[in-house]
């Protein structure tokens, strides 16, 4: 208002590097230019707000900061009203979802931006939930999304423009159970990092460490027992023991504890069904966890347990150390379904008392990441996608929906895909069920899955008796889950991606298409000096009609080569990079 004006303006540098216990890499430089500037009334309350940016050569991000003063000690926010203006009608794959508590599980939609626009009162009907992607005309392609978010809620965004021409969206923060107020606290206090990624090839969205540099060091003193890894895992194929028959008991989680030790997996995962329904300190006498803890523990594998959010909201004091003293490694938190600010509170004050007690999470049913595992890198893992769970129910885990992931849900950060179906059909063939649950699209994709989609906290989907003797399954076993170095070496959100990632002197790549067959190029430019044994796991020449086929070779390459894959409908190709004389 004519009240205000700018007080004071700063202007600095910063050029530093920090590391990730997990993820995408392992070392980060943080570069950019950052300004702050101060505005505040010159009469009346006298009140002050400060606004931050920064710079970088991947993206923005601002947020704003209401300082310590003596006109206000405390504050009640009913609105944010940040606008994001684009010079052009961009196309947008956005989230589309019908309200704020939300598991953020739907497919994102491909359409113009002003067909958001507030014709016939849509904009209070849908909601846009973050990572938003656009590619706008001549310009190049930009996502909006979050990082650091403690003391506030969650931003979604709406069109409000009154016809169908408008391209602007403005925020909306999630509110709690007063909807007249979305956060309150006491001063000082900042809100969420807003977060513009921008690039001139989508892929570079993905390759972008902004989210995690705009978050918070590290604040854990020792993090040597935080390691990421491939998990067995009992809920996706419906408890299948070795007799092929659903129970869920003591001794088929033996049986996928012995999966994983001659996998040598790190994990095992007992899912839903092993608590009280009211009490997660108490079992139901179905699964003795400590028994099974035991039992993995003398194979050198850990084991994980599921937990529903109400009550590990309630009983995480009491519930968190008895699972220390058990020998449980980590929790699946699963249904938070909120990120509102007592929603947002919950992952920081779940992760503060995971870490007291050496506890592992992986969330399920959340809010997107926002870069709290370089905070807390006991976070192993975020859902917040519609995964390869849903094809027990229906087709909307689909090749096309997980050609666009890459670059939407992944942008934001870790995601629990869950992948490593091994039933794998054509489009006709596919039916929902469970158990034995199917997959459209072919199993290279699946193996190619690994190298594309970032989880540190990796499931390997599928009954135990899915994997034996399948040659494909070696990719799986040796992919890592977290990493040195990550490029992505082309893309189309919806259409194909290549990755490439490396651990130690190792790279493993992954490439996929959607329902359109494709045959390409992709350079070996990327690695270092010296020749390599590639192991390659190719779609078969028969792979469209049978996508179980996959051709497995090996040739010795180096960085002047280009590989030349074949990927079938729903096809991949997954490659494994050793160096030679290894």
């Amino acid at each position: 208002g004519a009240n205000v004006r700018i007080t004071g303006q700063e202007a600095s540098q910063t050029d530093e590097t920090y590391r990730l216990v997990t993820g995408k890499t392992s070392v980060v430089r943080n570069h950019y230019n950052a300004l702050r500037f101060e505005a505040g009334e010159e009469s009346g309350l006298r009140r002050k707000l400060k606004m931050e940016a920064r710079v970088y050569d991947d993206g923005v991000a601002f947020r704003y900061v209401v300082p310590d003063q003596p006109a206000m000690r405390e504050f009640r926010l009913a609105n944010e009203a940040t606008e994001f203006r684009i010079s052009k009608d961009a196309t947008t794959y956005a989230l589309v979802l019908p309200h704020f508590r939300t598991m953020y599980e739907s497919e994102f939609l491909k359409l113009p931006a002003s067909a958001f626009a507030n014709a016939n009162g849509l904009s209070r009907k849908v909601l846009i939930g973050l990572p938003l992607l656009m590619e706008v005309p001549g310009v190049g392609w930009m996502a909006i999304t979050e990082a650091d978010m403690r003391g506030y809620a969650a931003m979604y965004l709406v069109n409000p423009a009154p016809e169908w021409g408008g391209h602007y969206f403005e925020s909306r923060v999630a509110p709690g159970d007063d909807p007249d107020v979305v956060v309150s606290g006491s001063l000082p206090h900042h809100s969420p990092w807003r977060v513009l990624l921008v690039g001139d090839q989508p892929g570079k969205l993905i390759e972008s460490n902004i989210i995690t540099s705009l978050n918070p060091d590290c604040a854990l003193k020792d993090t040597s027992w935080i390691h990421g890894g491939l998990t067995a895992w009992d809920w996706w194929s419906g408890s299948v023991g070795p007799d092929g028959k659903a129970a869920f008991t003591t001794n088929t989680m033996k049986y996928y504890v012995d999966f994983a030790a001659k996998s040598g997996f790190p994990y095992m995962l007992i899912d839903a069904g092993w608590s009280a329904p009211n009490d997660i300190t108490r079992m139901n006498g179905k699964v003795d966890v400590p028994e099974v803890v035991r039992y993995a523990a003398g194979k050198n594998v850990k084991v994980w347990i599921w937990l529903t959010y109400k009550l590990a909201d309630a009983q995480m004091q009491e519930a968190f150390p008895l699972y220390e003293k058990w020998g449980v490694a980590g929790l699946k938190i699963d249904f938070v379904e909120r990120d509102d600010q007592k929603g947002i509170e919950f992952y920081y004050r779940a992760a503060e008392t995971a870490a007291a007690h050496h506890l592992m999470l992986d969330f399920h049913g959340p809010t997107k990441p926002t870069g709290i595992d370089r905070t807390y890198p006991n976070i192993l893992g975020y859902e917040a996608v519609l995964g390869m769970e849903q094809s027990r129910a229906g087709a909307g885990d689909n090749p096309e929906h997980r050609l666009t992931l890459p670059f939407t849900r992944m942008v934001a950060g870790r995601m629990d895909y869950t992948p490593g179906g091994f039933d794998n059909v054509t489009r006709d063939e596919f039916i929902p069920r469970a158990p034995h649950p199917m997959v459209m699209g072919t199993r290279a994709q699946q193996l190619a899955m690994y190298a594309v989609y970032e989880a540190p906290f990796q499931m390997v989907s599928d009954t135990p008796k899915a994997y034996e003797d399948q040659p494909a399954f070696e990719f799986i076993k040796h992919c890592p889950t977290s990493w040195d170095e990550t490029r992505v070496l082309n893309g189309e959100p919806g259409e194909y991606v290549t990755i490439a990632r490396r651990k130690g002197n190792e790279w493993f790549l992954g490439s996929m298409t959607n329902w359109t067959p494709r045959e390409s190029d992709i350079p070996l430019s990327f690695l270092p000096r010296g020749r390599y044994t590639a192991e390659i796991y190719a779609d078969a020449d028969d792979a469209a009609q049978r996508p179980k086929n996959v051709r497995i070779t090996r040739q010795t390459v180096d960085s002047s080569m280009t590989l030349k894959p074949k990927l079938a409908p729903g096809g991949g190709y997954a490659v494994r990079f050793v160096p030679a004389g290894r």
